[in-house]
């Protein structure tokens, strides 16, 4: 892997760096909070026009098919303007799409959702918000050539705005040979069901939603029958190295704003920067970012490589959750009583931060993938021996 960008690559970031700063302020962000919807829709028009929802489909259906570290690229943008686009929500779903879906169901939406014309979302947590196959308990049953959902999931992302909703089901009992798990793309104003919407931390769209008797066409299953973990856990783990490139492009700029703000506030005669304790936590704020700019866009090469890649993204988003959290909170304390107001822009970014780093697993839930992979495979990795030749 190379750590550096190729010129492309660095084209792709500066031109959105310069599209969200001309077009998404603040205050676009302060409106969207209260808006129903929770986006812009002149702004997503403008995004697709760009490309962006498509960036990383594939070609045959009007998408870019450059590979996702293109997309985490846009997506850091995005995190670093908090623009208030449903993109994340979208082009994870839409990727499972891609990946898993029948070829009517790609040939139906995938142009559509490059077009700006669709909005996707999905849904995995429950009451048990663990990424655990075990804590699925809605169920979708068998009933002629439907399938009768029952069951509430939690935190879906843009319910509201989406058209359709990638959502796993219990379809059996699990055994030794399967989850018991089916993905099922439904349609967001079916009968049945009813949305809530949740106040989060960082004031996004954020739903609980009901399916109560919600008849589907069979033609609406993603994937094998009983068989759709494994889909959804690479829905998951794409979903999470993006919210990791998201989060830190929100902390960098975070952390930027409090870098300007110690050169220019005085205390004792000299600006609070001067002071070795205040760069000693800007110069560790700025290594914790560069750190998980490197695990997360190595998880994403290997993503694109075709590489086993579940353990690096563990590992980014276990260290994004820590790093970018405390460089956040370090930038409120630079700033003193002030970055503690709801009124300054900064707070804008620390809810964010905070809230992401709370969603598609916490730091205990990806160490303890990683610990699974190091200790629970004898003979694969033996922990403080070399490897053998």
């Amino acid at each position: 892997m190379d750590v550096l960008l190729t010129e492309e690559q660095e084209m792709v970031r500066d031109s959105a760096r310069s599209f969200l700063g001309a077009e998404c302020t603040p205050a676009l962000v302060r409106r969207m909070e209260a808006d129903p919807l929770g986006y812009d829709p002149g702004l997503w028009a403008k995004a697709a026009e760009l490309g962006w929802p498509g960036i990383s489909l594939p070609e045959a259906y009007g998408g870019s098919g450059l590979p996702l570290v293109y997309l985490g690229l846009i997506l850091q943008e995005a995190g670093r303007a908090l623009a208030p686009l449903p993109l994340h929500s979208t082009v994870t779903a839409a990727l499972t799409l891609a990946e898993a879906g029948s070829a009517a169901q790609r040939q139906a939406l995938l142009p559509d959702v490059v077009a700006g014309r669709t909005i996707l979302t999905w849904a995995f947590a429950e009451a048990d918000a663990r990424q655990d196959p075990a804590a699925i308990r809605m169920t979708a049953r068998a009933e002629g050539d439907s399938f009768v959902l029952d069951g509430t999931k939690m935190f879906v992302d843009n319910f509201r705005a989406a058209q359709f909703c990638l959502v796993v089901c219990r379809t059996a009992p699990a055994s030794a040979a399967t989850t018991g798990l089916s993905l099922f793309l439904v349609d967001t104003a079916a009968a049945g069901i009813t949305e809530t919407p949740l106040v989060t931390t960082a004031k996004d769209r954020q739903s609980e939603v009901a399916f109560r008797d919600v008849r589907i066409p069979a033609s609406s299953l993603l994937g094998p029958l009983h068989q759709g973990w494994p889909i959804a856990e690479r829905m998951l783990d794409r979903g999470c190295i993006l919210l990791s490139a998201q989060m830190l492009g929100a902390a960098r700029r975070d952390v930027e704003m409090a870098v300007e703000y110690s050169k220019m506030r005085e205390a004792f005669g000299q600006p609070i920067g001067a002071f070795q304790s205040i760069q000693h936590m800007c110069a560790d704020m700025i290594i914790g970012i560069d750190g998980g700019d490197l695990l997360t866009f190595e998880a994403l090469w290997k993503m694109d490589e075709g590489l086993p890649f579940q353990v690096e993204v563990s590992q980014a988003k276990a260290f994004c959750n820590e790093k970018c959290l405390a460089a956040v909170r370090n930038a409120q304390i630079i700033h003193g009583g002030i970055g503690f107001m709801m009124d300054l822009d900064l707070h804008l970014w620390y809810r964010r931060v905070a809230a992401w780093s709370m969603r598609l697993g916490t730091t205990h839930e990806h160490r303890a993938r990683v610990a699974a992979a190091l200790i629970d495979h004898p003979g694969q990795v033996i922990l403080g021996r070399p490897l053998p030749a």
